[in-house]
This record gives structure tokens, C-alpha cells and sequence, in this order.
């Protein structure tokens, strides 16, 4: 379900309308197409290679909070099989002031910003892929809200991406697009935490 802004953009509500923000023009739902956990959203440009996911995960306790951005993308970089030497790198993490969120009910927020080498359903050839991660605590709910922004910025010509077409019409989402919907984020039904 989705309602429209006065600036045209989406509020997409995510979770059965436990939660919602704003989600950037020509975002395919991608639970139409194939089977998401229920812990999970995942949203895909229509014309290019890009997501974005937000995912309820247990909240790390043992992290401190300026080290759990670099965990959840170390966590990640394993679950994209990035995590040999040289494939992923962080570049920089800055925290996200509360005063520009809609989400005030976590304890902090972070921003990160890094580069993984991604294979695309278990291919050989690797993609370089920017990854934006957005990562809102709540203790208080024993969870971390993680939302995620894939941004491939190379594609292998051996990658099944690299079929896809060149002359690409709209325009793909921007960090500014993310920063956005990590703004836009909103509770509204606490029962989704359990």
C-alpha cells in the first residue's frame, strides 16, 4: 500500500503498515515476484541493477553503537560472499542526528558508506556495488532496523547484469534518494517487534 506526498514522491508502508517512508520513483515491490522473509522488504529499480531493502534484525547488544554500522556491512559482506581481503571496504560512517529523522524511537542512527565486489546469483564475474547503509537502534524493542542501498557503479560484461539495456530512460536513485527514505522512516505499529 502506498499513499502519495505533495512533492509526488511515495510513502510506501512496509511491514503490513507496521512501518513506512518514502521510496524512490520506479521502485518494483520485489515480494510480487518472488518470496521475501517476513523480516525483510525489498524494493528494485525498474531499468537498472539498483535495490533497496530494509530488513528488522536482533538487536546486537554485544556492539557498541559506533561499531554496529561495520558490523551489519561485515555481516552482509559474508552473506555476498565479499569478506576475502579486498573485497569490501568501508569508507566512511557518520552518525545521523535524531532531529532530521521521522523515526525518534531509536537510540541512534547511523550512516555508512562502502564499496563490495558481488557476484550476482552465484556467477563467477563480480560486480563492484556501492553499498549505503542506513542502521537505526532500538533497544527497547531488541531490534536494529537496517536499510540498505545497492548502487552497482561496475558491472562485469560476463555478469547477467550486463544484459540488461544500456539506453536506460529514468533516472537511477541517488544517495540523496536514500537519505530520503532514511529520513522518511516511520513506526507506526510497535507490535511488528513482537
Amino acid at each position: 500500500m502506498q499513499d502519495i506526498c505533495s512533492d509526488g514522491m511515495e510513502v510506501q508502508h512496509l511491514f503490513g503498515g507496521a512501518l513506512s517512508a518514502v521510496i524512490p520513483h520506479s521502485a518494483k515491490d520485489i515480494s510480487e515476484v518472488r518470496e521475501i522473509p517476513d523480516n525483510q522488504e525489498v524494493f528494485a529499480h525498474k531499468l537498472t541493477d539498483q535495490s533497496l531493502m530494509v530488513d528488522l534484525l536482533e538487536y546486537q547488544s554485544h556492539v557498541e553503537d559506533g561499531e554496529a554500522a561495520r558490523y551489519h556491512f561485515e555481516d552482509l559482506a559474508g552473506s555476498n560472499e565479499a569478506s576475502s581481503p579486498g573485497s569490501s571496504k568501508v569508507i566512511h560512517v557518520q552518525p545521523l542526528p535524531k532531529s532530521q529523522l521521522s523515526l525518534q524511537e531509536c537510540s541512534s542512527a547511523f550512516l555508512l558508506t562502502g564499496t563490495q565486489c558481488i557476484s550476482k546469483f552465484n556467477e563467477e564475474a563480480k560486480n563492484v556495488v556501492n553499498i549505503h547503509l542506513g542502521l537505526f537502534r532500538l533497544p527497547q524493542f531488541s531490534t536494529d532496523i537496517l536499510v540498505t542501498f545497492n548502487d552497482p557503479v561496475s558491472i562485469s560484461p560476463l555478469s547477467s547484469s550486463a544484459a540488461g539495456d544500456s539506453t536506460v530512460i529514468t533516472a537511477p536513485w541517488t544517495a540523496q534518494d536514500f537519505l530520503q527514505v532514511l529520513q522518511s522512516l516511520r513506526l507506526l505499529d510497535p507490535g511488528v517487534f513482537g
